[in-house]
C-alpha cells in the first residue's frame, strides 16, 4: 500500500503550485490562440508567463513535498510506494 496515497488532495499546502500549473496551461492555451490570431505582442508576453508560472508551480509542488519527506526523516528521491 502506498504510504501517501491521497496527498495532494490532503495536504492543501500543495494546492498554491497546482493553482500556478493550471495557470501556465491557461496561459499557454491563450498564447497558442494569440499567436494563431496573429496578436504576436500577446504571445509574446504569454508563452514567458507560462514558463513562469510553471516553474513556480513546480518549484512549489517540489518544496512542499521537500519538506513533508524530511518530516519523516526520507529524502526526497527515496522510492515509496508500490
Amino acid at each position: 500500500m502506498r504510504a501517501h496515497a491521497g496527498e495532494a488532495i490532503a495536504d492543501a499546502r500543495n494546492w498554491p503550485g497546482y493553482f500556478l500549473i493550471a495557470l501556465g496551461l491557461g496561459a499557454l492555451g491563450s498564447a497558442l490562440v494569440a499567436a494563431g490570431y496573429g496578436f504576436s505582442g500577446w504571445a509574446m508576453i504569454l508563452f514567458p508567463a507560462t514558463v513562469v508560472l510553471w516553474a513556480a508551480g513546480l518549484a512549489l509542488v517540489l518544496f512542499e513535498r521537500k519538506r513533508v519527506k524530511n518530516a519523516e526523516g526520507k529524502d526526497l528521491m527515496d522510492q515509496t510506494g508500490h
